[in-house]
């Protein structure tokens, strides 16, 4: 990839920027504090979060299915309210929004989110200050690995794979964008990403 060629940056959100919106470890702690059969809980999950990921279903249809399908001694507010103190600031997001300000690059998040946690999680943190768009699942019907989403992410900002790059935090979906040709790079921790954007930065600016 040439560097004068560089147009969009690609980020996932969870696990890159934010804490995950609804992972594994988030129902763990509530199946604890609400006292629920984590084992039931995870399973019927399973089943549909795809479906609220995409935009089939509402997070109250979700929860429906997946906690409130029995009687419950607590109220529908409080558990959603634990679901959305859940996401958390991680250090990567403040030092990217100064980094973005002279970069020189448009970012585009391309993320897996039901939309009532998206849409928090976009005021919340005010990742408009950071991102220039969202193809986020909830959208477009489309969820990663799917190709499509990177494709259509691709269309909207009118740019070939040799002209992105793309950071995520899980494997999978780095493999799944590098098979388009996109290169591609998993984020492990904020020091290794900044070393990588500074020098994208570095060659953006001296082409």
């Amino acid at each position: 990839m040439e560097a004068n060629n560089l147009k969009i940056l690609f980020f996932d959100i969870g696990g890159v920027i934010l804490t995950n919106g609804w992972g594994h470890e988030s129902r763990k702690l509530a199946a604890e504090k609400f006292g629920l059969d984590y084992a039931e809980v995870n399973a019927l999950h399973t089943f549909i979060f795809n479906v609220y990921e995409t935009g089939g279903v509402t997070l109250d249809e979700y929860l429906d299915t997946v906690i409130f399908n029995h009687p419950r001694d607590f109220a529908r507010e409080d558990f959603k309210e634990f679901v959305y103190r859940q996401s958390v600031e991680l250090p990567t997001l403040q030092w990217l929004k100064e980094w973005k300000k002279d970069c020189g690059f448009r970012i585009i998040s391309i993320n897996n989110e039901g939309k009532e946690l998206n849409d928090y999680r976009v005021k919340k943190f005010k990742l408009h200050d950071f991102f220039d768009a969202f193809v986020s699942s909830c959208e477009v019907k489309l969820r990663k690995p799917d190709p499509n989403i990177w494709k259509l992410a691709m269309g909207i900002a009118q740019v070939q794979p040799n002209q992105c790059v793309y950071f995520d935090d899980r494997i999978m979906f780095v493999n799944a964008a590098q098979r388009l040709g996109i290169k591609s790079f998993l984020h492990t921790d904020l020091e290794s990403t900044q070393k990588i954007l500074q020098q994208l930065k570095e060659e953006n600016h001296n082409k």
